[in-house]
């Protein structure tokens, strides 16, 4: 967390600085792209999976509802700072926030609660310590292919890599890259769209944490089917959305899509807990939260190739809307451990 905070400093003091191209896509696309690495979504499964024996995806849920907390908070913040003042302060202004959470985490935070004497939550009084040897102690970039080795072998990993793709192709690929300028080619104000964004950001706060109580009860596995396959309704439901007037048009949309937005993270981390165990089992979500991010950066892509040759948005939204449909069949797939079952029954 801190080597994550600290290049989130060191790159967007640089981007303030960058004069070329070359120079942003370094210091923001290459060093803000390690520290999505670092702290993002793979600490969160750490996390809950040390300090948590029960309501582990409840914990997992609060944790990702920060992103869109983040987002909420920060988002406007930085835009009155970047009319005002020009964008190049906005690095500075990150840079110092960086610094400060640094501060309290350098301080407080510990790896295992062994470390400060306690055991983790809903542990019975009888379990053992956890005291073996942390994994990072070890060659981290061998240790992480080491997992993907094994992981790899294991047709689960190779479901959950899969639906987790297609999570980021719909989310931060799609309505996330081209969300703003669908609405611009339908006659929708830049601020109007950028206001239905934020919407969606303020739902995914209620969505993520109802996804993290829902998978402490139920199956993952079919919570995943539901959340796969409602969003690709309505992303179905898109073209008509624009044609409606009132609460029924896009607002619905904005309203339902942003519930669903990163619901899909707590079972699909409580699937990679139950298949890999908890302390194998954060760095193979790791790999899979890599599939995240590539799903992210190829939908982003190829919408853009779709729009830009056949001045349409129609086939990247049709596109989009099957890959969850199909990843909804798909989860069905994934061979749920006895300890899921035990879980979803508790």
């Amino acid at each position: 967390m801190l080597l994550g905070l600290g290049i989130i400093a060191l790159s967007t003091i640089a981007a303030s600085r960058v004069m070329l191209p070359y120079q942003l896509l370094l210091a923001w696309g290459v060093g803000l792209g390690l520290d999505v690495g670092l702290i993002g979504l793979v600490v969160g499964t750490t996390i809950s999976t040390r300090w948590f024996v029960k309501r582990r995806g409840t914990v997992m849920g609060l944790l990702t509802r920060a992103n869109a907390t983040g987002q909420l908070v920060f988002l406007p913040a930085f835009a009155v700072v970047a009319e005002r003042f020009g964008w190049r302060p906005v690095g500075l202004l990150l840079a110092g926030i960086a610094i400060v959470v640094a501060i309290p985490i350098a301080i407080f935070m510990r790896d295992r609660p062994e470390s400060v004497g306690l055991r983790p939550y809903g542990a019975p009084p009888d379990a053992t310590p956890d005291d073996t040897p942390l994994l990072c102690s070890k060659n981290p970039l061998g240790t992480a292919f080491a997992a993907l080795g094994r992981a790899s072998k294991r047709r689960n990993f190779w479901f959950l890599f899969g639906t987790f793709f297609v999570c980021g192709a719909t989310t931060n690929g799609f309505i996330g890259t081209h969300f703003i300028p669908l609405c611009g080619d339908h006659g929708k104000p830049e601020v109007r769209a950028a206001g239905y964004l934020a919407m969606m950001g303020a739902f995914d706060l209620i969505g993520t944490t109802t996804s993290g109580w829902l998978t402490d009860r139920w199956s993952s596995r079919n919570l995943l089917v539901w959340y796969y396959g409602l969003r690709g309704l309505s992303l179905l439901f898109v073209p008509y959305a624009f044609g409606i007037s009132g609460i029924f048009g896009l607002p619905l949309f904005t309203m339902f899509y942003g519930l669903d937005w990163i619901a899909t993270v707590p079972p699909t981390v409580r699937l990679t807990i139950d298949t890999f165990g908890k302390e194998e089992g954060p760095i193979v979500f790791g790999w899979i939260a890599a599939g995240h991010q590539l799903g992210a950066a190829s939908i982003a892509l190829v919408a853009g190739i779709i729009r830009t040759t056949t001045g349409s948005y129609s086939g990247a939204l049709d596109l989009s809307a099957v890959m969850c449909l199909v990843s909804a069949l798909a989860v069905l797939g994934i061979r749920v451990t006895r300890p899921q079952r035990a879980a979803a029954a508790a």
